[in-house]
């Protein structure tokens, strides 16, 4: 069954809901300037004040982009991330250098346009020690949230080596998620402003139904 990521949480109530509904894993975004950035301090909140049962069915990701490597380690640590999942032009060596030292799972972001794009001088195919990839719309300024789809064609037209795991991104909904999986077959599928009531904030019924279209597939 494929695995639901929730993203841009922001709040208690919002994790609580998702965990509730059949999330596997929750994200939270150290990003600045981004419109659902968090301090470590707020996520670490928001996490530890998860029910012990609510804590055992998810994972919790945190988001980052070409960030301080000793930042990221730090937040890791700080936050117990379990996935790393990285935004910007990093290269294999520094994704395989925040696996070993946090020993958290790292999730690599590339940007589709038209194809799969490289990240700087480096392709797919290069980063071994990643353990899935996930494939976001390209947009010229935001690292991601903005609710724009890519063609999902791109992924089966394009050259790029895709030997990993991948989550999907970029655009999806209750509406059109359920497409998605059948149409991809991804490990994963991951949302943020798809089921939100307004920036930063979910909306529970649009929580449910997209956790519930996704996993029915």
């Amino acid at each position: 069954m494929v695995k639901v990521k929730i993203c841009g949480l922001t709040n208690l109530e919002d994790a609580l809901a998702a965990s509730s509904y059949g999330a596997d894993l929750l994200g939270f975004i150290f990003i600045e300037g981004t419109p659902r950035a968090l301090t470590k301090e707020k996520a670490k909140e928001i996490i530890d004040s998860l029910s012990g049962e609510a804590r055992g069915k998810v994972s919790i990701v945190g988001l980052f982009k070409d960030d301080d490597v000793d930042r990221v380690i730090e937040t890791a640590e700080f936050c117990s991330l379990d996935y790393i999942q990285l935004h910007g032009e990093e290269s294999p060596d520094y994704c395989s250098s925040i696996k070993k030292e946090t020993n958290c799972k790292v999730l690599k972001v590339f940007k589709v346009d038209g194809g799969i794009i490289p990240n700087g001088p480096y392709v797919t195919g290069d980063y071994i020690d990643v353990d899935y990839f996930v494939f976001d719309t390209f947009h010229p300024e935001d690292a991601g949230g903005t609710g724009m789809s890519f063609d999902w064609g791109a992924l089966f037209a394009s050259e790029a080596k895709i030997d990993k795991p991948f989550f999907v991104a970029g655009g999806l909904n209750p509406l059109n998620v359920a497409e998605a999986v059948s149409a991809l077959k991804p490990y994963g599928v991951d949302v943020s402003s798809g089921v939100e009531e307004e920036t930063a904030k979910k909306d529970s019924k649009l929580l449910k139904e997209f956790i519930k279209n996704a996993k029915e597939i």
